[in-house]
């Protein structure tokens, strides 16, 4: 008799070594019972910095636009009424606020949160860009792209994150760049500085996520607002949209509509990411 043919099974009760335990089991954390795929943004306050033109406008006409109530914040106290006096809805508001200034950002917040309560959604869309050869950037326009860009940035994050984490919710989304993955030509500070938000991004996505708190970027490629219309209305411009697979740059709204899902309800599985919105410029 061979030796399999000899062989006789345990009869006692056995137990499957990959099967949980009842104590283990019980602490697995629950998911949402129900995902809403439509994302609305109904009773939300939002916060959109640099919300008075360009892609921080878009986002900040797309959350109005599916019900939430939005404070737009940019430089310039008029610029920022009147962009929030243009949404959809009721409720808006705009306030000025230089991001390159603590004390700005602190107030700006605290006028936020005295007239809405509450901030569940920050979008970062603050952003400035100084082009020079790296050879002959100046040292002021370096220090100031990556003051408004990155430290800026951190600035409203921290204090607005500071409630978000208290409330135990709250999504913050970050306008980075291709720049923060591709070196471009005479764009030093500002691909160094749209960089550095992917690094901050992943450790406040490590630090705040299990405290409710997610955090993502958005890199788009070139954007068709009315700055970028008027910065690649030339040979550069048309020689850098052929290099784009889809073949040409991104609308506004595009970007708008990436920021929303990360906003949204439904991606409360996606933290420390980074959605590239670039027609699959940098996966060469």
């Amino acid at each position: 008799m061979s030796a399999i043919e000899n062989h006789h099974p345990s009869t006692g009760p056995t137990t499957d070594p990959a099967a949980p335990s009842a104590d283990v089991a019980a602490s697995l954390r629950p998911g949402p019972d129900h995902v809403d795929h439509t994302n609305p943004f109904t009773d939300r306050v939002a916060v959109v910095t640099g919300g008075a033109s360009g892609i921080g406008n878009a986002v900040a006409r797309a959350l109005a636009g599916r019900g939430a109530r939005v404070a737009v914040l940019d430089v310039r106290a008029d610029a920022s009424t009147a962009a929030a006096s243009e949404l959809p809805g009721h409720g808006h508001l705009g306030v000025a606020c230089d991001v390159a200034d603590q004390g700005s950002v602190d107030t700006a917040v605290a006028e936020v949160l005295a007239v809405a309560g509450r901030v569940d959604v920050l979008v970062n869309c603050a952003g400035i860009v100084a082009l020079a050869p790296a050879e002959d950037l100046a040292p002021d326009a370096w220090a100031r792209t990556l003051e408004v860009n990155l430290t800026g940035t951190y600035r409203v994050t921290q204090a607005v994150g500071r409630h978000m984490l208290a409330a135990g919710h709250g999504r913050v989304v970050t306008i980075a760049s291709q720049a923060a993955h591709v070196g471009i030509d005479g764009h030093a500070a500002y691909c160094a500085s749209k960089a550095g938000l992917l690094g901050l991004t992943r450790v406040l996505a490590l630090e705040w996520g299990r405290r409710g708190v997610t955090v993502n970027t958005v890199s788009p490629t070139v954007v068709l607002t009315a700055l970028g219309r008027s910065a690649w209305a030339n040979e550069a411009g048309l020689r850098h949209q052929d290099e784009i697979p889809t073949g040409r740059f991104a609308t506004p709204d595009e970007i708008a509509a990436a920021v929303l899902f990360l906003a949204g309800e439904s991606a409360g599985m996606v933290n420390g990411a980074d959605l590239r919105v670039d027609g699959g410029f940098t996966i060469r």
